[in-house]
């Protein structure tokens, strides 16, 4: 579709390239670079932390330090190594490597319905995966930074479990 490419490429077959970035700047680097009028794609996840003691949810790039750019074969490289936060355009013997788009499509897919609210005592969630999977449980807390207690109903009886927090979605 044309109008999702770069407005400076227009009418030009874009593909996708990787752009790593400086040391903890590929937030900047991907507003910079929008604002030159490329598209970028970052991956990014949440996940909760704990930060000045209490837990909070936080997004954060999936792949730190790197973001996905689209841009034509002809176009003009030479602003991409003099924007704000860009280290490098990540290629071979001084050429950019393409990565496939479908590999982007599919990040992009996968990348969506993981962003979610901080999870609180006592919401209703969905297990998505494992042997609990299509459940419904009641969240009760955090067990490390990967796993979520959860309280279950197995067989009239509530039951306590830990499971894997990427297997677990917010009841909608």
């Amino acid at each position: 579709m044309e109008s999702d490419l770069p407005l400076r490429h227009r009418g030009q077959a874009a593909a996708w390239y990787l752009v790593q970035c400086k040391p903890r700047q590929d937030e900047r680097a991907e507003d910079n670079l929008e604002r030159q009028g490329y598209r970028c794609y970052r991956p990014q996840r949440s996940c909760e932390r704990i930060v000045r003691g209490s837990r909070q949810a936080i997004v954060e790039s999936l792949f730190p330090g790197y973001l996905f750019i689209a841009l034509a074969e002809d176009a003009n490289w030479v602003p991409l190594r003099s924007t704000r936060g860009v280290n490098r355009l990540v290629g071979f013997g001084g050429m950019p490597l393409k990565v496939d788009e479908r590999f982007i499509e599919q990040l992009q897919h996968r990348c969506e319905n993981q962003v979610q609210p901080a999870l609180q005592l006592g919401d209703s969630v969905r297990i998505t995966a494992g042997d609990f999977a299509e459940l419904d449980a009641i969240f009760m807390a955090m067990d490390g930074d990967e796993r979520a207690i959860l309280l279950l109903n197995i067989l009239n009886r509530q039951q306590r479990v830990s499971v894997p927090l990427a297997s677990v979605a917010k009841a909608r």
